[in-house]
C-alpha cells in the first residue's frame, strides 16, 4: 500500500492526532498575544522636562486655588521643592517627580517600577488589588490602584494610603516613541487637584 495512503487512512482513524500538534500552537499564539497585549505601553520610559509641565509650578497652583498660600516664593526655584512628606502620601511623590519610569505587563498585570525599585501592581480586569509598593505592607497601610484600556488610552485610578485619590490617562505619541500623562492628583490634605501633564520618552 502506498505511503499516502496509508497516511489517509490513518488520519481517518485518528483525526485527533493530527490536529493536536494545531491546538497546541494555536494555543500558543493566543497565549503569546494576551502576555503581550500591553497596547504598547511596556518599556522603559524616562521624563522630557521640556515638553513636561513643571510638577512644582502646579502644586503651588493647586495650593493657591484651594486657599492657601505657596512656600516657595518667587524667586526660589529649587527643583523637586514640594516633594517629600508623610509616608503614605509617597505615591503621589513617585508619579509627579520621578524621572523614570519601567513598565511590564502580563495580561491583566500591569508592573509600574519608579526610580529606587519602587513598585505598583494593578490589573486590568476589573478587580481591586492592592499596590505593591516596596515598605506599604510592612507598614501596615493599604494603597489600592485600578486600570482599564479606553480606546488607545489607559486609565489608572489610585486610592493612596492618605485618603486622596489619582486618575491617571496614560497615552502613546510619536509612534508610539512617547508616552503622555495626564494626571489628576488630590492628597487628601489638599482642598484643590494637582493638574499635570507629563510626556516621557522611550529609552528602549
Amino acid at each position: 500500500m502506498a505511503e499516502r495512503d496509508l497516511e489517509s487512512m490513518f488520519m481517518k482513524k485518528y483525526p485527533l492526532l493530527f490536529l493536536l500538534p494545531l491546538l497546541g500552537i494555536a494555543l500558543t499564539s493566543i497565549q503569546g498575544n494576551a502576555q503581550s497585549d500591553d497596547r504598547g505601553f511596556a518599556g522603559s520610559w524616562i521624563i522630557n522636562d521640556e515638553l513636561s509641565d513643571n510638577t512644582d509650578d502646579q502644586v503651588e497652583e493647586a495650593i493657591e486655588a484651594g486657599g492657601g498660600k505657596g512656600s516657595r516664593g518667587f524667586f526660589n526655584r529649587q527643583e523637586d521643592f514640594y516633594r517629600g512628606g508623610p509616608a503614605e502620601q509617597e505615591l503621589y511623590d513617585r508619579i509627579s517627580y520621578d524621572d523614570e519610569l519601567q513598565i511590564s505587563y502580563q495580561q491583566p498585570e500591569f508592573r509600574f517600577e519608579y526610580e529606587d525599585g519602587w513598585l505598583r501592581v494593578f490589573h486590568t480586569d476589573g478587580r481591586r488589588r492592592r499596590t505593591t509598593a516596596n515598605d506599604f505592607y510592612n507598614e501596615g497601610g493599604d494603597d489600592f490602584s485600578f486600570a482599564n484600556f479606553a480606546d488607545d488610552a489607559l486609565i489608572v485610578e489610585a486610592r493612596p494610603r492618605d485618603g486622596g485619590f489619582t486618575l491617571e490617562t496614560y497615552t502613546l505619541l510619536n509612534g508610539g516613541n512617547q508616552l503622555r500623562v495626564e494626571m489628576v492628583i488630590e492628597p487628601d490634605s489638599f482642598r484643590a487637584a494637582i493638574n499635570l501633564v507629563r510626556i516621557y520618552d522611550r529609552a528602549n
